[in-house]
Formats: C-alpha cells, structure tokens, sequence
C-alpha cells in the first residue's frame, strides 16, 4: 500500500515536470509549424530571456564587462530594481525586438531554401545568442525572483495526510506552471485554428512560394511565429530560472524537449503537451520502480530510449500528421 501512495505522489510530481518540459517544446512546435524547420536555437531563447529578465529586473548595465574592460570603468548596475511585471514587459519587448532582428537579418535571405539550410541557420543563431547573453550579462548563475510562490503546497500536504496517511511534497511553483501552461496551450491552439494570422501560419509552413503568390507576407508570419515563440521562451525560462537558477546549462533543456516532440508531434501544439506529460510521468515512474533494480540514474537516458521505440513504430508521433509521398 506504501508503494502505491508513493508512487502517486511521484506520479503528481511527474506531470509537473512534464509540464516545464512541454513549456519548452511549444516553442519548437510553433517554429516547425511556421516554417517545417526544427528551432535549434529554442532552448538558447529561454536562457536568453531569462539572462534578460534579471539583467533587467536588477538594474544590470548590458555589455559592462566589455565595457569596464574597454574603458577601465568599474560599471556594474544602475542602482534600480524594477517591478517584476513591469521586467517582465520590458522583456517580452526585447524577444520581440529579437525576432524582428532574426527575420531581417537571417530568415528573409533564406526564402525558399531547403530545411536542412534553415536548420543549420537556427544551430548558428543558437550559438551566437549563447555567446551574446554572456557577454550582455555575464556568465555567473544569476538568482531569478518574479513573487511565484515556491515551497511544498500545505493545502495539498494536509489533504492528502488525511486521506492517506501521508502528506505529498507538491511544489506551489509547479502547480502555477501547470496553470500557466494551460492557458498557454489553449491561447495557442485557438489562435492556430481560428484566426487569419493561424491559417497563414499552416499556409507558409506547407510552401513558401505558394504562401507568397496568394499574398501572405512571409517577413510578417515569421517575426510574427518568432515573437510568440520568443513569449514561450520567456515563460519556459521564468519557470526553470526560478526552479533552478539562470544558467548556461539551462539551454540544455532543450535537449529533452526533442523526446517530447518525438512523442506528440512536431506539428501538434497539444501533442507538446500530452508528449510533456508522458516523459515527464514516466521517467520518474520508472526511476522509483525500475531504477533501483538496475542500478538508478534511469532519468538521463529513459526519455531518449521512449522516443526511439516511438521513431520504429510512429514516426510522425501521436499527434503528428503521417506524411505519405506517391513518386
């Protein structure tokens, strides 16, 4: 009986981890859908925005280093603390900003151009934008603090004792990340689905040239898809900032995001988030069941293992739109 409560706990505490790693693979999926191309530089965006957010929540100067050394100063900030709704304003502005930059500078010489061109563009990116947060804002890990409540969740704590006899540990910072994803997705799905803008969206990603000569503008679409992606970004870095600090390993997430597309589809926004939830259920699962029979560490290879029994028998994933070429 102690198993089994336990292994609800894990269960609960699963799908919240699913949840932070879906946050991350919906800015993939919105790339993917707007362009066919796989966003490298997705998990980059994410500690870019959050390297941003402190940088400007704190009052930092950008570049001070380069500065300082350049010019002999000793510039470190400018002595405010800012508000964090109105940080996180400021930089949902600068993602945007970035994405009109990203379209002119890279995407709009690459109209029409094969994926594998646009993929290594985004590998590019990626690596420039790593390098350029370093630079803008230093590459010590940085403490993220926007008021999400973080903690076990007494409510739940105390619910579940008297039930059970024992009181699950649930993170409050998980739980407003499950809400937020929610909204999220639905936000997202509606918009795919029910607007001008969305249908535009489907039309670029299956043919630029068509999408062009019915007199969708491109430029428009992709900073458009890029803003948002770069929105997602900013939530998936605020939500894995505050849970583990900002740092250079956070761009890594990425990496489990591809599991989680693999699984749902890289077409599909609900599929980001259904694909989320069984990687993130199901590697904890696993680890407490499975894991002490062959020696643990089952987390850092479990996910990529599930996607690769998903890749023999459903390549599209379980969302995903079964493409069939007749030659």
């Amino acid at each position: 009986m102690d198993q089994l409560i336990y292994s609800a706990e894990i269960f609960l505490n699963g799908l919240m981890t699913g949840v932070m790693y879906a946050l991350v693979a919906l800015g993939f999926v919105l790339i993917y859908k707007a362009s066919g191309v796989f966003n490298y530089a997705q998990g980059v965006l994410a500690l870019f925005a959050a390297l941003t957010l402190v940088g400007i929540q704190q009052g930092q100067v950008p570049f001070r280093h380069l500065i300082n050394a350049i010019f002999g100063t000793h510039l470190e900030s400018f002595g405010w603390t800012l508000p964090s709704v109105l940080a996180i304003l400021l930089t949902a502005g600068v993602m945007v900003l970035l994405a009109v930059l990203i379209e002119k500078l890279v995407l709009q010489h690459l109209v029409g151009q094969e994926p594998i061109i646009l993929f290594m563009a985004t590998i590019g990116l990626a690596y420039f934008l790593e390098g350029l947060g370093d630079v803008m804002w230093g590459a010590d890990i940085k403490t993220l603090d926007v008021g999400l409540p973080q903690g076990i969740s007494e409510s739940i704590e105390s619910v579940t004792a008297a039930w059970f006899g024992y009181g699950f540990f649930i993170d409050r910072l998980d739980i407003w990340a499950t809400a937020i994803a929610a909204l999220l997705v639905a936000a997202l799905v509606a918009f795919s689905q029910y607007t001008k803008q969305g249908r535009a969206m489907r039309a670029v990603a299956d043919d630029h040239q068509a999408a062009l000569s019915v007199g969708i503008s491109l430029r428009f679409i992709w900073v458009m898809v890029w803003s948002i992606a770069g929105f997602v970004a900013l939530v998936a870095g605020i939500m894995w900032g505050t849970k583990s600090g900002v740092q250079f390993s956070l761009s890594l997430i990425a990496l489990k995001a591809l599991p989680v597309l693999m699984l749902g589809g890289f077409t599909s926004i609900p599929g980001a988030i259904v694909g989320g939830l069984i990687i993130g259920v199901g590697e904890k699962l696993f680890e407490f069941w499975i894991g002490p029979l062959i020696g643990g560490a089952t987390e850092n290879w479990f996910a990529y293992v599930l996607a690769l029994i998903f890749l023999v028998f459903r390549p599209q994933g379980l969302f995903g739109e079964r493409i069939i070429e007749r030659v």
